[in-house]
């Protein structure tokens, strides 16, 4: 159900119970039966009102009736089982267990997205220890944790597996503390996990058979990734699991697995719906010793319909996938530098993908592949193979326009290449209306047009003129100011903008802050924009989830004159490496500025980091 769906339900509801059970205020109730009839107590009307809530799901609706009055801040509160904070610093773990008393799904977010490109010191914070020590005592019953860019240790995941008897679903993205104890505690303990996925996290090898540590008997197990965890797994261990694990629909290995291991795991899991290949190459097998029919075993598994992996592959085998190309609706690419060559016979029969995700190693040539066949496609992500700035780019705006014309319902793009025009963004402009998400990584400082030599100022402001549903976009290349005064007067849906080098002067920074009302994280990097345009924003920054800005031309008073307007904001200054305090200013030079707001004012933070 959309959010604009769940929002018309509620008010259907409400309208369709006044209708049968008019409302007795106090001021009614007098005029009408006197003082014969008492009013009718609030909590009658609370009840009714938390039955109705139970049929809105979306957050930002939520968020919307607890602003009504008191009243039904306490209902939404009452009835909130799902719990999202896309910041730990934004407030503390006992505001929330304060609050919210029945939440059995957590979702908390850590570092800023620029801690993914080494732009924050290793060592700044987001831990998950003081989250995870009041859920415990407040939340016992706690069932869902999905934890993004967290510092959580293995005496994080031993409590978690201690304090939660029912735990059902753990999620890791991009987190990093913790090692393969931690992992095999939670598998010990949590008797009725269905999920547990590990992604792009850093997870210390610490010798121990984690996946053994599984409990004996059928599981309920239904999601299982490791594809991130760099240490070799017992397989026979892993096949077991896998047997033992009748409701199993999603599995994804790492590198360590074989693709004849892979091959005896499908024949036990035919089931399965989505699968992680890991290695896609056999073991060292004797010269003229048969290997398995691979293709049979894809064959057998009729279900799939996402495919994921492919490190470390043998080109030779690629082809075994192709009985279940038919139905694929995601295919990932993203670790195979797979040639044209070597993509164009598996994409032929892909015509039901959504999703895909694939090196640049594909070119143009690749791109116009899946062009001609995936008229389906809602994302697409083209990541670098050799991100050098001085390599020419195997993908350009050739391929991006190509699949502007071939794939004209896309809505999602990532797209990293070297070389791009001004007519091939507003092709992909033109083309695809319905585009939420752009995000073109021009590799390269100010890379202007490769034909015209101009500045991209043409392509994405016609991208924010004629893609009206657009909530997230990030711009590179040779930007002038010019561009983000058509982003701040055209984007007004934009929750999400990222920024690396590009624009001129301040002025671009204020047409965003002061035309994109619905801006929620702002991320600039390595671009001219000092203290007139940072404080151009205050009347916005109480309502951000986070502004970020690297390398530009910040001061030290500029950053405190925002820290004393605003005391809701907090506003942290610090050097990309935090060896020590010099690192935060150079002089009067701010290198790193991270302000967000927070209910319960500064953390305690490193020794590097300085709040103004």
């Amino acid at each position: 159900m959309t959010e604009e769906d769940s929002s018309a339900k509620m008010s259907e509801d409400v309208e369709r119970y006044l209708k049968l059970n008019p409302p007795c205020s106090s001021a009614v109730a007098s005029r009408t039966f006197k003082s014969s009839t008492p009013p009718c107590p609030d909590h009658v009307l609370e009840n009714v009102l938390e039955n109705v809530l139970q049929f809105l799901t979306s957050r930002c609706d939520r968020n919307a009736v607890s602003l009504v009055c008191r009243s039904w801040y306490r209902v939404e509160a009452q009835t909130r089982f799902e719990v999202f904070i896309g910041n730990c610093y934004s407030l503390s773990p006992a505001r929330l267990t304060h609050r919210f008393k029945r939440v059995r799904s957590l979702v908390l977010k850590g570092k800023p997205r620029f801690a993914d490109f080494n732009l924050m010191p290793p060592n700044w914070g987001a831990q998950f220890a003081p989250w995870v020590a009041a859920t415990a005592k407040a939340y016992p019953w706690l069932e869902k944790l999905h934890l993004k860019r967290m510092f959580v240790t293995d005496d994080d995941l031993a409590l978690l597996a201690e304090s939660f008897p029912g735990f059902k679903e753990l999620t890791l993205v991009c987190c990093e503390g913790f090692g393969t104890s931690g992992i095999a505690l939670v598998a010990n303990k949590c008797r009725q996990l269905k999920a547990l996925d590990l992604m792009e996290s850093e997870v210390t090898d610490d010798e121990v058979d984690w996946i053994f540590c599984f409990p004996e008997g059928e599981t309920h197990l239904e999601s299982l990734s490791f594809d991130c965890v760099e240490s070799p797994i017992n397989f026979k261990a892993l096949e077991g699991l896998v047997v033992r694990s009748p409701f199993l629909k999603k599995l994804r290995t790492n590198r360590f697995v074989s693709l004849e291991e892979l091959h005896q795991l499908m024949v036990r899991a035919p089931q399965l719906t989505s699968l992680g290949t890991g290695s896609f190459s056999p073991d060292n097998v004797p010269q003229g010793e048969q290997l398995p029919d691979y293709a049979s075993a894809f064959r057998a598994c009729k279900s799939i319909v996402c495919l994921s992996g492919f490190r470390e592959f043998r080109p030779e085998y690629l082809l075994a996938i192709s009985p279940v190309c038919a139905n694929l609706t995601s295919l990932n690419f993203s670790y195979a530098n797979i040639s044209p060559h070597m993509l164009k016979p598996i994409i032929r029969n892909c015509h039901n993908i959504r999703v895909f995700w694939a090196l640049d190693s594909i070119r143009d040539e690749g791109l116009q592949a899946v062009a001609a066949t995936c008229k389906e496609l809602r994302e697409l992500r083209v990541f670098p193979f050799d991100p050098r700035e001085d390599s020419e780019g195997p993908v350009s705006g050739v391929g991006l326009q190509a699949i502007s014309e071939g794939c004209r319902k896309l809505e999602s793009i990532l797209y990293f290449c070297q070389r791009m025009t001004n007519k091939a963004v507003t092709a992909m402009s033109e083309n695809c209306p319905q585009l939420t998400v752009f995000r073109l990584c021009i590799m390269g400082r100010h890379r202007p047009d490769h034909v015209t030599g101009k500045p991209m100022d043409e392509g994405f402001g016609a991208i924010v003129k004629n893609c009206q549903k657009l909530t997230r976009l990030a711009v590179s290349g040779l930007l002038t100011d010019e561009a983000f005064s058509y982003i701040g007067e055209y984007g007004k849906l934009i929750r999400t903008l990222s920024v690396a080098f590009a624009g001129n002067s301040d002025k671009a920074l204020r047409y965003v802050l002061e035309g994109c009302p619905k801006l929620q994280k702002l991320e600039i990097r390595d671009s001219p924009f000092g203290d007139v345009g940072l404080r151009s924003g205050m009347h916005r920054y109480c309502n951000m989830r986070f502004v970020w800005l690297s390398s530009c031309v910040l001061s030290r008073g500029g950053c405190r004159d925002v820290a004393h307007a605003l005391p809701n904001v907090v506003v942290e200054v610090f050097g990309s490496d935090g060896d020590d305090d010099d690192d935060t200013v150079t002089g009067d030079y701010v290198e790193t500025l991270y302000l967000y707001r927070s209910l319960d004012g500064p953390r305690k933070a490193p020794k590097f980091v300085t709040i103004l």
